[in-house]
């Protein structure tokens, strides 16, 4: 079944601060299925999910714009290479801990995120370009 239209539709009709809530659910949902894959000793779908995980965070990673961002852009940078950093060593150790600490990083960030979006759901329509322009700057 090829679902690469309902994608391309989707995409065109989510705002990108929306897709990338949906980015940071994604992987979190791939994180705690790795750490159940892990749990249970199924290594092979452990490393599927973590794949999938490190590609999201990859290319939240690869779209900040490193110079309208500034400082916004070099921490998230740092964050999602610490969080690469734990999925590596979880698929290589099989380290639960590591998953954990990567879900910890990336649920703090969907947070901040989901609440971003809920105060800018109050504001009116041009305030809320107004405020979205240091994230758009960021990259997001």
């Amino acid at each position: 079944m090829d679902i690469s239209g309902y994608k391309q539709t989707v995409y065109a009709t989510t705002d990108k601060v929306q897709i990338v809530l949906m980015l940071y659910d994604g992987a979190l949902n791939h994180l705690k299925i790795a750490q159940q894959k892990i749990e249970s000793g199924d290594i092979m779908t452990k490393a599927t999910h973590l794949t999938k995980a490190t590609m999201i965070i990859t290319e939240l990673s690869n779209v900040l714009d490193m110079e309208k961002g500034g400082e916004i852009s070099n921490n998230l940078r740092r964050l999602y290479d610490y969080v690469l950093n734990q999925l590596l060593q979880a698929n290589m150790n099989n380290d639960v801990q590591s998953i954990k600490n990567a879900v910890r990083v990336v649920g703090i960030l969907r947070d901040a995120w989901k609440e971003m979006i809920e105060q800018l759901k109050q504001q009116p329509q041009a305030q809320v370009y107004s405020e979205l322009q240091p994230h758009a700057q960021a990259g997001i």
